[in-house]
């Protein structure tokens, strides 16, 4: 197996938690809170999207799907078009409602889509590239790309774990 087929594989579980998180709920459990405030189905699926699509073009050089694809205007948020969730107020986390979750799998579909093409022609090489110098030490390619799958990973994972309590 090569860097590409790994980080690939690890993209290729996190679509499939977001089918099992999403299809089949209505409106409401979509936005079903455990208590005020808490992250919904909806936030979570969407936050780990918008990550993954903000994340992946940077690095790319690409346009970010969610505006290149019109996912910005296909969802019509009360947020600011570059917003990823990170910094979300109570009220941020409330105004992510969506009607059909084949918005969250479609959106969702075309980051991986995009994920996928720029995953397929890295090789060992390319992941030690510097891609953020803000930390100490800088950010390399391995590890922002290692970094939103666990983070994807994880809020997959509590949209499922949400869905159980419905």
């Amino acid at each position: 197996m090569n860097v590409a087929e790994l980080l690939s594989d690890g993209f290729d579980r996190i679509q499939e938690v977001v089918y099992e998180a999403v299809e089949g709920l209505t409106p409401e459990q979509l936005a079903w809170q455990v208590k005020p405030g808490a992250n919904s189905i909806a936030w979570l699926v969407w936050h780990l999207t918008r990550v993954q699509d903000d994340h992946v073009a940077e690095v790319a050089g690409t346009d970010q799907v969610w505006t290149s694809g019109g996912w910005s205007g296909r969802f019509d948020l009360p947020l600011p078009e570059y917003s990823t969730g990170y910094g979300h107020s109570e009220a941020d986390v409330a105004a992510v409602r969506v009607k059909d979750p084949a918005l969250l799998t479609g959106y969702y579909d075309a980051v991986h889509e995009q994920t996928k093409k720029f995953l397929s022609g890295l090789t060992g090489t390319h992941l030690d590239r510097v891609v953020d110098e803000r930390w100490d030490p800088p950010v390399t390619l391995g590890v922002r790309l290692t970094s939103v799958i666990g983070d994807d990973l994880q809020h997959a994972g509590q949209a499922v774990y949400l869905r159980g309590l419905l």
